[in-house]
C-alpha cells in the first residue's frame, strides 16, 4: 500500500506538470498493470477522484517523431506465447513442493538430493518441436536485447516496453529449457559417482555444462537438444572429477588412460575369471607393462597419516608406519654417545690440533675438508696441516683416550 501511495504521488506530480497523465506514464511506473485491466480501471477511477485526467499518449509533431527509431518487432512478438501459456509455464517452473503434503511424507526436507530429484522430475520432457520453439524465443530475446543496447533512449516508450517483454519471455524460455533437461544432468552425474566428488557437486558441475549448451545451441542444425547437451554435460562433469576428485590432481589425458585401464581390467577379469596381470592389461591396451605399472601407481589414492584407526580416535595410521628415513632409537642413542665421547677425546688435544681433526673428518660441519682447505683456514701450508694432523693422531694413540672409542668399533 505504501508503494502504491508513492506511485500515486508521482502521478500527481506528472499531472501538475503536464495537466494530465497518460497510460504510458502509468505503465512506466506499474508495468504489471498492462495485463490487469481491473486494477488499471481502479487506479484510473482513483486518479479521476483527484481531478486527474488519464488520456492516451498525446500527439506529437512530425518533427518530433522523425527523431525516434522505429523497429518492426511484430515478427518477434509472434513468437510470444499467449497469457494462459505464460501463466502455465511460470507455474510449472516454480513448483511449491514443500507445501505438498504427500511430498512432505515422501521426502524429508533435509534430504537435499531428494528435493532436487523430485523437483527435476516435476518438469515434463520436451519434444523436438518444443525445443525449437524455446530456442526461437531465446533468439528473439537476444535480438531485442541488442536493439535496446544499440538504440536505447532513441526508441519510444511503447517499443522499449515491448522489447522488454520479449527479453523477459526469452529468460523464461531459457529457464524452461534448462529445467526440462535437469534429469539429463542427473543421469550423466550418476555415472561419475564414487570418483571423489560428492553427488550434488557433480550435479552442479553438470548444470554448468547444461547452461553452456543452452547458450550455444543452434536449432537450425536440426539436432535434438538433449543429444547436443549430453556432450557438454559429460565434459563439465569429467573435468570436475579430474580437477576435484583427487588430493593430487591428475591431468585430464592421464585420467582418460586410467578410465581405459579400469575398463580393460574389468573386461579381462570377467573373461578370465581372475584378476588380470599388468602384462595382460598392457597387451589389451597396446602399451608397455611399465606404462600399466605407472598407471596403477597413479590410481592409488593418498591417505592421511592422521586417519584414526580405532573407534576412540586415539591411534592414527601414522603410528603404524615405519619412518625408514630416520635412524632407529638404539642407533640414535649410540650416535649421541659417540659424539660425546669424541668431544671428550678431542678436548685432551691442543685447540689447533683438535680444530684440524674436526675439519679433516667432518666433525664440525658434516663435510670433510682437504689439507689445502684446512691450511687456508688456519693460515698454514698444507704440509704443515698434514704434520699437525699426524701429530694429533699419535697423541691419541699413545694416550688412554682411544680406549673410550674401542667399543664403538666392535
Amino acid at each position: 500500500m505504501n508503494e502504491l501511495t508513492t506511485i500515486q504521488q508521482q502521478l500527481v506530480t506528472i499531472a501538475e506538470e503536464n495537466g494530465f497523465v497518460t497510460y504510458d506514464d502509468i505503465f512506466k511506473l506499474l508495468p504489471a498493470l498492462r495485463n490487469e485491466e481491473e486494477l488499471l480501471e481502479q487506479l484510473t477511477d482513483e486518479l479521476n477522484e483527484l481531478d486527474i485526467t488519464v488520456v492516451e499518449a498525446p500527439s506529437v509533431d512530425e518533427s518530433e517523431e522523425s527523431d525516434e527509431v522505429n523497429i518492426d518487432i511484430r515478427a518477434l512478438e509472434e513468437l510470444l506465447p499467449d497469457e494462459n501459456q505464460t501463466r502455465v509455464e511460470m507455474t510449472l517452473l516454480t513448483p511449491n513442493l514443500l507445501k505438498d503434503a504427500g511430498y512432505q511424507q515422501a521426502i524429508d526436507a533435509d534430504d537435499v538430493v531428494g528435493l532436487y530429484l523430485k523437483e527435476a522430475g516435476h518438469i515434463p520432457l520436451l519434444t523436438a518441436e518444443e525445443e525449437v520453439s524455446l530456442a526461437k524465443r531465446m533468439e528473439a530475446a537476444e535480438f531485442a536485447e541488442a536493439q535496446l543496447a544499440e538504440y536505447g533512449e532513441e526508441l519510444d516508450f511503447d517499443t522499449r516496453d515491448r522489447l522488454a517483454l520479449i527479453i523477459e519471455d526469452g529468460m523464461l524460455a531459457r529457464e524452461h529449457l534448462i529445467r526440462a533437461n535437469s534429469r539429463l544432468v542427473i543421469s550423466v552425474a550418476k555415472k561419475f559417482v564414487g570418483r571423489g566428488v560428492p553427488f550434488l557437486d557433480l550435479i552442479q558441475e553438470g548444470n554448468i555444462g547444461l547452461i553452456r549448451a543452452v547458450r550455444k545451441f543452434e536449432y537450425q542444425r536440426k539436432h535434438k537438444f538433449s543429444t547436443y547437451a549430453t556432450w557438454w554435460i559429460r565434459q563439465a562433469v569429467s573435468r570436475a572429477v579430474a580437477d576435484q576428485g583427487r588430493t593430487i590432481r591428475v591431468p585430464v589425458h592421464m585420467g582418460d588412460q586410467l578410465n581405459k585401464m579400469r575398463r580393460v581390467s574389468l573386461d579381462l577379469q570377467q573373461s578370465l575369471g581372475r584378476e588380470a596381470t599388468p602384462e595382460e592389461i598392457a597387451e589389451r591396451m597396446e602399451t608397455t607393462p611399465e606404462k600399466v605399472h605407472q598407471l596403477i601407481e597413479i590410481s592409488r589414492r593418498p591417505m592421511s597419516l592422521d586417519t584414526p584407526i580405532d573407534e576412540e580416535g586415539d591411534t592414527d595410521l601414522g603410528d603404524f608406519i615405519e619412518d625408514t628415513a630416520s635412524p632407529a632409537p638404539d642407533e640414535l642413542t649410540m650416535q649421541n654417545l659417540l659424539r660425546e665421547q669424541l668431544e671428550q677425546v678431542l678436548a685432551r688435544l691442543p685447540d689447533r690440533e683438535a680444530h684440524i681433526l674436526r675439519l679433516r673428518y667432518g666433525l664440525e660441519d658434516g663435510e670433510t675438508h682437504t689439507l689445502e682447505e684446512v691450511g687456508k683456514q688456519i693460515g698454514v701450508t698444507r704440509e704443515r696441516v698434514r704434520q699437525l694432523e699426524a701429530q694429533a693422531l699419535n697423541r691419541l694413540r699413545r694416550s688412554s683416550a682411544h680406549m673410550l672409542l674401542i667399543d664403538y668399533l666392535r
